[in-house]
């Protein structure tokens, strides 16, 4: 499945935000997945990505930019 070409849509060091938006996309059939960069004993350090599908890409920046809105 990640031999396909999975895209950074957003990142952030709040992982329940990006929780939300995945949340937001499976609502609009947007397979998307969570990559977890932070450090495990201080999650302070480092960012988790938001990444979707290359050709999912344009839809679901519209939809981020919506519910940002």
């Amino acid at each position: 499945m990640m031999s396909q070409n999975w895209i950074t849509i957003k990142s952030s060091n709040k992982l329940y935000e990006l929780e939300l938006l995945k949340g937001v996309l499976n609502e609009n059939s947007i397979p998307s997945v969570i990559l977890n960069k932070q450090d495990s004993s201080y999650l302070n350090f480092g960012e988790a990505e938001l990444k979707v599908l290359s050709n999912d890409l344009e839809k679901a920046y519209l939809l981020i930019n919506q519910k940002n809105e």
